[in-house]
């Protein structure tokens, strides 16, 4: 297979783009590196377009790898044909090559292979070829054996029919028949399980189910799934079943007047029901889960990306509110750069009294004219509700201007509890640390979920239905990926944020902190290659990523990578500009201009482009152009809702059938797919929003018992 030709034709690239993005992965580069400064060697191609290249050239290498390996045991066994060899070099997938490779399989001793033991080979041979003329039971009874328990021409018959049975069910074209069938006819069918239990009310719609597998949506089969590993559903692929047997036969029965038709017949039946409805089925389930899963990941994917590049809320001092009941809300307050100046624990909420309201407002009122504090972030989980009442009746009380927002807390439980937040905050119990969590999410939302597991922050759907590792895989790339399109600042950045630096590893994240700790901070970013087990190759992938402000090198607070600082030296005296004076400059060319400018400096057009960018907005957060968040200084209840309002609010979540907003009142809202929009037809919510869009809503029907509150965007939308 020619890999690189594959991966071009499905990428949509040029062959050139393919080659070259190969090479430097095979070469140790990652991602992030070949993206931003490798553009002229792939054509541009992005991290999204770089991290399906990488996917699937794994997947590829894997099938070659799994190739070589059938072809070597086919031809160990002496049973390698010409039309066989080519069949195998023609398959694109796994389950192409392991039906392929199925016959040739050790087995267990199943009664076919006992029916061959006993010599009943030539016959079966006869069965399925419709040679046998005459009286089948006469040539049978020429291999009647005691001895072997073939006591009658009926048990040679039958153990001939096992043979042609397993051989029929070996076959790859009746396989790949079948799933084609069930593709295009079959029906996911659920039914409510015996052994379901009570809690199995959930799944109620799914009691009497059925959909066509052609049209399932992902996020049935992901329900369906996880009701059958609860026992409360019994899940089953079904078709036609005298259809799938005509289609059988038609690839076996090759004469209209055999003489075995008949008992051919009997033995379809018995391979379908016995050998290959129940693998079958487990396989179109299995391309079902997995591709369920893999828009789910899409899915995920997105959301994480978005929600990691929430633009921080800079310059404000935060106090982060983790609310509770009986254990009281927990606060800590942290300045613009995220240090924890003060904590407490207050009892605003049930059960409670008005001393103890009183006395929360005391603390409060102290934090605000003490540190003064301009934002709270509160926590989304238990008592959030509660909390926020309380907060907004607070401020409408104060002089000081401060406002709220709502912060979603997953994951924070998982930090606070977890070995990096008992190295940061050692003196903290564990609510402390979730409030401090909680704040710095507010002020730099990527800087402080990177320390949590990705699959722990709670966006995207039936995450813990999903494949485990694929999921965390998946997840931790959109985090790298992220964190280098921002950049990190050296000398103040976590290990958990340097561990996601392109090149860098936990161990290396932790090895420059430590040097930091004893050394102070790094002057530049040569002296990265003065920390233990960072060498030149690291050094090339990270370097650029990590930002130096008000080192010994102005260019190190940019994306400007060490290896191009000659070319901004000669841009600069080309220019006449200060080497000092360079940053903030605009140069704009021509693209006539830009291509010259580029032969001169010796140096690639797109690179040169970069460069520039990077010179007249030195230090750029691309986080800064996303919509900032919603600050409240006011709440809302269920019951202030009404039918019609116009509300804003932001979207929290994006699952396949919709949009989960937050717009004020503790409970988010739906906001269905089928009303995002009318300007177009809408295959997914994420063609429509990302979480974080602060859009504009109206209340469509509001569910005070269930607690469930139905949204539109189109009936608001301006033409």
């Amino acid at each position: 297979m020619d890999i690189i030709a594959v991966l071009s034709r499905e990428l949509e690239i040029k062959r050139s783009q393919a080659e070259a993005a190969v090479r430097l992965m095979d070469e140790g580069n990652t991602v992030p590196f070949i993206a931003r400064y490798r553009k002229e060697a792939t054509g541009a191609l992005s991290d999204v377009k770089l991290r399906e290249l990488e996917a699937r050239l794994k997947y590829l290498r894997n099938l070659e790898d799994r190739r070589n390996q059938i072809l070597e045991t086919i031809r160990e066994q002496g049973k390698m044909t010409l039309e066989l060899e080519k069949d195998l070099f023609k398959a694109e997938t796994l389950t192409a090559l392991e039906d392929l490779y199925r016959p040739f399989k050790q087995k267990r001793r199943t009664r076919a292979l006992i029916a061959r033991e006993n010599g009943l080979g030539p016959l079966a041979e006869l069965i399925l070829d419709e040679k046998a003329k005459g009286d089948l039971t006469l040539l049978a009874g020429e291999y009647v054996d005691p001895e072997k328990e073939l006591f009658t021409p009926e048990d040679v018959i039958a153990g001939a029919s096992d043979i042609v049975a397993e051989e029929i069910a070996n076959r790859a074209d009746i396989r790949e028949a079948l799933r084609d069938y069930f593709r295009r006819q079959g029906q996911v069918v659920s039914a409510k399980d015996k052994g379901a239990g009570e809690t199995a009310g959930v799944y109620e719609n799914y009691y009497d189910f059925s959909e066509p597998v052609r049209t399932i949506p992902g996020h049935r089969i992901l329900a369906l799934n996880r009701g059958e590993k609860e026992k409360a559903l019994s899940v089953r692929i079904e078709g036609d079943k005298e259809q799938i047997l005509r289609l059988i036969a038609g690839k076996v029965i090759k004469r209209k007047d055999s003489p075995q038709r008949e008992l051919l017949c009997r033995i379809i039946e018995d391979a379908y029901s016995r050998l290959i409805e129940s693998s079958v089925e487990r396989e179109i389930r299995g391309e079902l889960t997995a591709k369920a899963q893999e828009g789910a990941l899409v899915v995920f994917r997105e959301n994480l990306r978005q929600l990691l590049m929430q633009p921080p809320i800079k310059g404000k001092v935060v106090l982060g509110w983790d609310p509770a009941f009986r254990t009281g809300c927990k606060l800590a307050v942290a300045d613009p750069g995220g240090k924890i100046l003060d904590t407490a624990v207050i009892y605003p909420t049930a059960p409670t009294n008005d001393r103890k309201k009183a006395e929360a407002q005391k603390v409060l009122a102290r934090f605000i004219k003490k540190y003064n504090v301009t934002l709270f972030s509160v926590g989304n989980g238990t008592a959030s509700r509660e909390s926020e009442q309380f907060i907004a009746e607070f401020l409408r009380k104060i002089p000081e201007k401060v406002q709220y927002i709502i912060t979603n807390e997953a994951g924070a439980s998982v930090y606070s509890a977890g070995e990096l937040a008992d190295q940061e905050f050692p003196e903290f119990d564990v609510g402390l640390r979730s409030a401090a969590s909680i704040a710095r999410r507010a002020q730099d939302p990527l800087s402080e979920l990177v320390k949590i597991d990705p699959g722990s922050i709670g966006v995207g759907q039936y995450q813990h239905d999903m494949d485990q590792k694929q999921l965390k895989e998946t997840l931790s790339k959109v985090v790298e990926d992220c964190v280098n399109s921002v950049g990190v600042d050296l000398n103040t950045a976590s290990p958990a944020l340097l561990s996601y630096v392109a090149g860098i590893n936990a161990a290396c994240g932790a090895n420059i902190v430590t040097y930091r700790e004893q050394n102070g901070s790094f002057r530049n970013r040569r002296e990265l290659l003065k920390v233990p087990k960072l060498g030149p190759k690291t050094f090339e992938q990270c370097a650029g990523f990590l930002r130096i402000i008000g080192g010994t090198e102005p260019l190190d607070a940019t994306g400007v990578h060490p290896e191009n600082y000659g070319t901004v030296r000669k841009l600069a005296k080309k220019y006449h500009l200060e080497e000092n004076s360079i940053l903030g400059s605009r140069i704009r060319l021509s693209e006539a201009e830009l291509s010259d400018l580029a032969k001169e400096l010796e140096v690639g057009e797109l690179t040169l482009k970069d460069i520039l960018g990077e010179l007249e907005k030195p230090g750029r957060d691309p986080r800064d152009e996303m919509q900032p968040p919603v600050l409240r200084s006011d709440v809302l209840s269920l019951s202030d809702l009404k039918e019609g309002m116009v509300l804003k609010g932001t979207v929290r979540n994006v699952v396949d059938f919709g949009a989960f907003v937050d717009i004020g009142v503790h409970e988010d809202g739906l906001v269905h797919i089928s009303r995002l929009t009318r300007r177009k037809f809408v295959k997914h919510p994420l063609e429509v929003v990302s979480v974080g869009d602060i859009v504009k809503v109206k209340v469509l029907e509001i569910d005070e018992k269930k607690k469930r509150i139905a949204l539109s965007m189109k009936d608001v939308e301006e033409d």
